[in-house]
């Protein structure tokens, strides 16, 4: 009775031509009739395999083609930019910035590269912004299904009022990439932190003031030393974007300075926007509302707020000491460290990072930054060599 049944059921499947070790994947809701039998107890897993009775009728179905992968976002991202007329002469890197020909205007009468790309880290959007003064044109794209936002105006509003002529940025040339080489600042630091030159016959150099990708203040200085800033720019942290869910900070006191601790490879660093004072104040801390001078870190308290650990690498001098005590007493003394940076001579010490790395290279300025003490033993240490020069004068 058995070899009655099985008997039909060979002859049919000796009959099916395919390769004798094809892998098959079983499918329990579809049988063909070539391997249906009125008793439903007899399948085969496999031609190249003997023929046994099972209890489970399955029918054999091919192996589905796995998904091709899904492009990179910012291979996206460029293919859509490329629709609306950006180019990026190279393979965009998320995290940083790009000078662009804008294809607005482009470039106005000068033909500058005066777009602003940047891509965001996790790549799945990107920010631009044209700093010419007659377009203006600025935008975003994503690399998901989102619908791209981009706005076009013929003046650009900037800073909070309309950006003037000396707003007109190109990046940087010759001159000041030499410049910024003697102070032994690399050019891929300068893009990175998007310094750029004004448009002018005497080029000054532009610190841009950035919070989240976009551009919100603009310091200048030039070769000589002389400093001015963009009207209506915002009291910020120069490099506030770098600290982001970072749980350690290093506070310097100027832009040079910033991109110095950089180029010893620190990137969690920023600066204070403005000077240094004169010397501690002897009134107590204002609230918040009246603390004007400190308005920068009153701004962000709340990132502040998460970092454990606080590395304040101000200037040598006087006031750089003083405004390391003013940042201390807002910030709290028991999160904040202070860097000593090393005598160059029996007396003096180095003034700041820059010339650190310019005199003693980058490796020494790292190991200053790394053996920053507490700053409540450094409160405790001078106390104690305060009471030794008292103890040192008293006539015996």
């Amino acid at each position: 009775m058995a070899a009655s049944i099985l008997l039909p059921i060979v002859l049919q499947i000796r009959r099916i031509q395919m390769p004798m070790k094809t892998p098959f994947n079983f499918n329990f809701n579809h049988r063909p009739a070539i391997f249906c039998h009125p008793l439903n107890n007899f399948s085969f897993s496999s031609p190249s395999l003997p023929l046994y009775p099972t209890r489970l009728l399955c029918a054999l179905s091919p192996t589905p083609p796995s998904p091709s992968p899904s492009p990179p976002p910012v291979k996206v991202l460029m293919e859509k930019m490329d629709l609306i007329g950006i180019v990026c002469d190279e393979q965009c890197t998320p995290g940083k910035y790009y000078c662009l020909l804008c294809p607005k205007c482009k470039g106005g009468r000068l033909m500058e590269r005066s777009l602003s790309l940047h891509v965001i880290p996790t790549g799945d959007f990107a920010m631009w912004r044209c700093f010419q003064s007659e377009c203006g044109w600025a935008g975003r794209i994503f690399a998901d299904g989102r619908l791209a936002f981009n706005e076009f105006s013929r003046t650009a509003k900037l800073f909070g009022g309309t950006a003037k002529k000396s707003l007109i940025l190109e990046p940087l040339g010759d001159e000041l990439i030499t410049y910024f080489s003697k102070r032994m600042i690399s050019q891929e630091t300068l893009k990175r932190n998007v310094v750029m030159q004004t448009a002018d016959r005497q080029a000054a150099i532009a610190f841009t003031y950035r919070q989240n990708g976009q551009l919100v203040g603009c310091k200048y200085r030039t070769i000589n030393k002389k400093f001015w800033q963009a009207k209506g720019t915002e009291k910020l942290f120069y490099g506030i974007d770098d600290i982001n869910d970072a749980d350690e900070l290093i506070i310097v006191e100027g832009e040079m300075d910033k991109l110095s601790v950089e180029e010893a490879g620190f990137l969690n660093c920023i600066s204070v926007p403005g000077g240094a004072p004169t010397k501690v104040s002897t009134n107590a801390v204002a609230s918040i509302q009246k603390d004007t001078a400190y308005q920068y870190l009153w701004s962000c308290k709340d990132l502040l707020d998460k970092v454990p650990r606080i590395i304040l690498a101000t200037d040598s001098d006087e006031p750089g000491q003083a405004l390391a005590e003013e940042l201390a007493l807002r910030l709290g003394k028991h999160r904040c460290w202070r860097v000593d940076w090393p005598y160059k001579d029996d007396f003096n010490r180095f003034k700041d990072a820059n010339e650190i790395l310019v005199q003693l290279g980058a490796d020494a300025l790292k190991k200053a930054i790394q053996d920053a003490k507490s700053y409540q033993l450094c409160d405790t240490d001078e106390i104690q060599v305060e009471e030794d020069l008292e103890s040192f004068h008293e006539p015996s």
